[in-house]
């Protein structure tokens, strides 16, 4: 069945699962979906099923009554990983709503009762399972997520991604802030310079560069620097290139996911790559700016408190994971043209 309306009495709705494995920044642009389901049906309890690692971002979310959390080393043969296929599915949904295409998304729609599932259209294989298909609709990706819940009457109204944080990380944040010397007169940009994708990531020299203008041009400003696992090394290069050290904030050990986001919170600005810091800090209503590189301009949220800016070569965004040409849409981007956007953009951000 396809695009048909589906009336549901909110009464009689008890239970929802939403799927959405990864990335995180995918899992974090999902959560609109929870909160305008919780809306629809106020009296149900939402599911989520999600790689472990994605679920910090969903933790005390209000929205979200339970996080079904897949351990892919825990799963260490099929009779395992069936058996946990299995136990989420069978939880007795009224609806389930699989936002993305994946083998494991496929077997809960294969193995629940649910009697309305929800997902947009893909190939015949993927297609299997469902009961209604909406068309796949581009533009910010929140709202092609929220297209998929067209047959339930709801449509996304921008409604923001958000994380929600506890005091009890505000406070642990305070603490952080003042052993790293941040008082009352400074004001802090968080910087994530990394991204697996060369295509997507800006030079570490040139976020240098950024960060030694904004600093020499505003005393007051202080930044911290950001990194997942294993890329921390991009601290030392930007820090060996950058003219105002002592601007740079460098957390020993790096933060934590949500501990980032207690971070963006306090932060007037994120400046960083396309990748899931920007959606985070969109999450906790700081303002964002985002070098682009291969990237479209659909993963920015729609207001003037989130900017990009990219190169006017004529092959971007291509999208692609591979560049014959070198990059050369953010190696040639200029950090002073990148500088001088940013101040321009705190002035509005900061009115």
């Amino acid at each position: 069945m396809t695009d048909s309306t589906i009336i549901l009495d909110p009464a009689k709705v008890k239970k929802i699962l939403v799927c959405q494995l990864r990335q995180i920044g995918d899992v974090m642009l999902s959560t609109p979906v929870a909160e305008l389901l919780a809306q629809k049906y106020p009296d149900a309890e939402i599911h989520y099923f999600t790689e472990k690692k994605c679920v910090p971002v969903l933790q005390n979310n209000p929205y979200i009554s339970k996080i079904w959390a897949l351990d892919k080393k825990e799963l260490s043969n099929i009779i395992k990983e069936f058996a946990f296929y299995k136990k989420v599915a069978q939880q007795g949904f009224d609806l389930m709503v699989g936002l993305q295409h994946l083998p494991r998304v496929r077997w809960i729609s294969y193995l629940t009762d649910a009697p309305v599932k929800l997902s947009y259209h893909s190939s015949w294989i993927n297609d299997i399972g469902y009961t209604h298909l909406t068309k796949a609709k581009s533009g910010y990706a929140s709202e092609s997520k929220t297209a998929i819940l067209a047959p339930l009457g709801i449509e996304w109204n921008c409604t923001t991604p958000k994380l929600f944080l506890t005091e009890e990380e505000r406070e642990a944040m305070s603490a952080r802030l003042k052993e790293w010397g941040v008082t009352a007169e400074h004001r802090l940009i968080t910087i994530d310079a990394t991204h697996h994708d060369l295509g997507r990531k800006y030079p570490a020299e040139n976020f240098a560069k950024v960060i030694s203008i904004l600093a020499n041009r505003r005393k007051e400003l202080r930044f911290v620097l950001l990194a997942g696992p294993g890329e921390e090394g991009i601290f030392d290069e930007i820090l060996s290139n950058c003219d105002a050290p002592e601007a740079v904030i460098v957390p020993s050990p790096s933060l934590q996911l949500r501990e980032v986001a207690a971070c963006q919170e306090r932060s007037v600005l994120h400046f960083g790559n396309c990748s899931a810091p920007r959606h985070m800090a969109v999450a906790v209503g700081t303002p964002t700016f985002v070098a682009l590189g291969s990237s479209s301009d659909s993963w920015r949220f729609p207001s003037k408190e989130h900017l990009t800016v990219n190169s006017d070569i004529d092959c971007c965004p291509c999208n692609s994971t591979s560049c014959s040409i070198g990059y050369k849409c953010l190696t040639e981007l200029d950090p002073e043209y990148v500088a001088e956007k940013i101040l321009e953009h705190l002035d509005h951000v900061t009115d």
